[in-house]
């Protein structure tokens, strides 16, 4: 469900699992990855991330600069009829927006989930907790040039602050459009993010399904954990060799559909081992019983 985007009810008949059976289980899934997860991989960068990705995006001729940041919509098919005018974005259908900050190898640092549709970036800036460390005078001690601070790659639509660098509205000099240029290539960082997130998780792609707010911010969270525990294992860590090179940057640009397929394939299994029961093992094929049996041995 989460990977291919299928409703519940297509799992009927090869899975041998009731529709509401198939909805529970994507429930405590999400919820177990979430509870188990979230702390390793929906955390803040640590001052050693902040090293490794200012050391690269200084060669990328922004110092100092730790991401890009942009929200992306998600369709929600079955909000209720009374929300739908909160919920409905400029194209006239109800979605919940998912703000996020992607650094150059497409993991995602933060993520807040939940606004309506109907706000743009500043509202679900506003009650973000993107800022609130700094605000409390909390922040990682790293030294670096360009007024001592960290900064975020943005769109034309966000605030005039010193955390946010801005393309330059019809520049005309060349120092301008080449600023221009650069900042605009690489705040697409977050918006390739968005497009492989979609990929690997259709659930994602598709509009929800959902009819709780709560349930579908938990298989966001998910997808976005499985995600940055992809780019992990595809990722080896950074030497001071490869931060000088670009073969990082060129290999973060060619898909790896394998083990995306074995992920997934490990979540269904999963899923399926969470509600399974002895009854309900024996009706299944045989294959399906052996693998079943070996994982709650586990």
């Amino acid at each position: 469900m989460l990977a291919y985007g299928a409703g519940a009810d297509q799992y009927a008949e090869y899975c041998r699992m009731a529709t509401f059976t198939s909805i529970e289980a994507l429930k405590q899934f999400t919820r177990g990855i979430v509870n188990l997860y979230s702390a390793e991989y929906l955390r803040a960068p640590t001052p050693a991330d902040l090293r490794r990705l200012l050391a690269k995006v200084e060669r990328r001729g922004f110092p100092g600069m730790i991401g890009s940041i942009d929200c992306m919509h998600w369709q929600w098919k079955n909000c209720p009829t009374g929300w739908a005018g909160e919920y409905s974005c400029r194209k006239r259908v109800p979605t919940i927006i998912l703000e996020a900050i992607a650094s150059y190898n497409s993991w995602i640092w933060h993520a807040f989930f939940g606004m309506p549709g109907s706000c743009n970036d500043l509202n679900v800036l506003a009650k973000s907790p993107l800022f609130d460390e700094l605000t409390t005078g909390r922040a990682p001690k790293i030294q670096f040039q360009v007024n001592n601070r960290i900064y975020y790659l943005a769109d034309g639509i966000y605030h005039q602050w010193a955390t946010f660098v801005k393309s330059i509205p019809r520049p005309t000099r060349p120092k301008d459009l080449k600023f221009s240029q650069a900042q605009e290539g690489y705040r697409k960082d977050v918006e390739r993010c968005f497009g492989i997130l979609q990929t690997r998780f259709s659930i994602v792609r598709g509009a929800a399904r959902g009819w709780d707010r709560e349930d579908l911010r938990y298989i966001m969270l998910t997808c976005i954990i499985l995600h940055n525990m992809i780019i992990e294992d595809e990722r080896p860590d950074d030497s001071d060799k490869d931060l000088e090179s670009n073969k990082e940057e060129d290999n973060n640009m060619r898909p790896r559909f394998r083990k995306d397929r074995l992920v997934m394939t490990s979540i269904l299994l999963v899923e399926m081992v969470i509600t399974s029961t002895d009854s309900w093992i024996d009706t299944m094929p045989l294959e399906v019983q052996t693998v079943t049996q070996t994982f709650k041995k586990i």
